[in-house]
């Protein structure tokens, strides 16, 4: 049974791959809840997305509606989480304002994801 795409919370979800690693594609499953959803479901591990049955594609759906947080949810919980932090005025939250790392990491050299590209300092060089 060949369908054009499997769509999973909101997420279109690549076909012809196996439902383990399809199932990743959704912000908020990694592999071990994966492999979780695939259990409950009982789908065996190497089926792929494009021999699943509608029945097998909405219990999957219900399994991850009723089970797991994901998506535009889990979005806005981390980001209402951060928020929390900045408002509170906590250390944590003071890092986040600041786009400094937030995880004790170093910033006298590298940190250049968080802090962008290098700005050059006027009159530096010696």
């Amino acid at each position: 049974m060949e369908r054009p795409l499997a769509r999973i919370a909101g997420v279109n979800i690549p076909t012809n791959k196996r439902v383990v690693i399809a199932l990743q594609y959704i912000h908020g499953i990694g592999s071990k809840k994966a492999e979780e959803i695939t259990q409950k479901v009982n789908i065996p591990a190497e089926r792929r997305v494009n021999q699943l049955t509608d029945a097998e594609v909405l219990q999957i759906r219900e399994t991850i509606d009723r089970d797991y947080l994901v998506e535009g949810d889990l979005r806005r919980e981390v980001s209402m989480n951060i928020k929390r932090l900045m408002d509170l005025g906590a250390y944590r939250g003071l890092r986040h304002r600041k786009q400094l790392p937030v995880r004790g990491q170093r910033t006298h050299t590298n940190a250049r994801t968080r802090k962008g590209k290098a700005k050059p300092i006027a009159g530096k060089k010696k």
